[in-house]
């Protein structure tokens, strides 16, 4: 099959990658320059704008976007429909809100156009490994795309599949994300309490070895841990700087409408707040209460 990726980012440009070792014609597309270049070293197509991009595939389209999710995604959409057709098919394969996924779903279908949400999950590690992909939309189209779905994922029989509905795919990826949320947690907890005890001078690069053959806790993310303590064992260098891109914060805000506890995600995503406030007024507004009430000393910044 043919189709145009946009956003040709470390993850876009191995999505595409891959796409051309499967034997599919690929023409890519991407503010940078630079970043279309890398991907016609690999032997896609050259696109020099959006225009360029849809004139160089044959009706009926597939356009993949793999842009950062809000206002970018329909800044593509809006700049692309007047030079597609009907029957033409986008692909969203971003971290978008499934709300939004159902309101441009809608939009789309108003002008004769398709739109499927492909949630992808797989990282850097995707080009060499498979995608997961979580897939929304009608499912015929789905199915009319299955040897771009069965390329990208890690077998044509694994790792991807139609969940539902226009904004199932990102329903089920923004769930997956949270899950991760608590994984990463609550691997970061055990190994914080491990590296604590000085008095048995414990090597935790050895322990994550230990733990990923047989242990009930082994996981690809506990493979990743391994390799990093055996890089930087001390983790020096690094800042207790954790970022989110959304998917946890949705998550979140779901199970409180759908009045579902959900606190190990919930209490993650508030770790990760945290880790962002270099002074935090909290625990000083805390320490304070404890001097009024109890006359409890405060520690004073040097």
């Amino acid at each position: 099959m043919e189709l145009g990726m946009i956003g040709l980012g470390r993850m876009g440009a191995n999505m595409t990658e891959r796409l051309l070792r499967g034997g599919h014609r690929v023409v890519g597309y991407d503010p940078s320059p630079d970043a279309v270049r890398r991907v016609v070293e690999k032997g896609a197509a050259r696109a020099d704008s959006l225009p360029a991009l849809v004139e160089q595939l044959a009706p009926p389209r597939v356009i993949w976007l793999m842009v950062p999710s809000g206002s970018p995604v329909d800044d593509t959409i809006q700049a692309l429909l007047p030079r597609l057709t009907s029957g033409d098919v986008i692909v969203d394969g971003g971290n978008s809100n499934y709300k939004e996924t159902m309101r441009r779903a809608q939009v789309l279908k108003q002008k004769g156009l398709h739109f499927v949400d492909a949630g992808t999950s797989g990282g850097v590690w995707g080009l060499s490994e498979g995608y997961s992909l979580m897939i929304g939309g009608e499912k015929e189209i789905v199915e009319r795309l299955r040897p771009i779905f069965e390329t990208l994922a890690p077998a044509s029989n694994k790792g991807w599949g139609y969940v539902g509905t226009h904004g199932a795919g990102h329903f089920v990826k923004m769930v997956h994300n949270g899950i991760e949320y608590g994984l990463m947690q609550a691997y970061a907890e055990g190994f914080a309490i491990l590296e604590r005890k000085k008095e048995f001078g414990l090597d935790l690069h050895q322990i994550a070895e230990l733990w990923r053959h047989g242990s009930v806790v082994r996981s690809w993310l506990l493979d990743l841990i391994a390799g990093a303590l055996g890089q930087n064992p001390r983790l020096q260098g690094i800042k207790p700087y954790v970022a989110d891109s959304g998917e946890g914060r949705w998550t979140v805000f779901e199970a409180l409408e759908l009045d579902v506890s959900a606190p190990v995600i919930t209490l993650s995503l508030l770790r990760r707040l945290r880790s962002r406030e270099e002074e935090p007024f909290l625990e000083k507004l805390l320490a304070v209460m404890r001097h009024q009430f109890g006359g409890h000393e405060i520690k004073r910044e040097e």
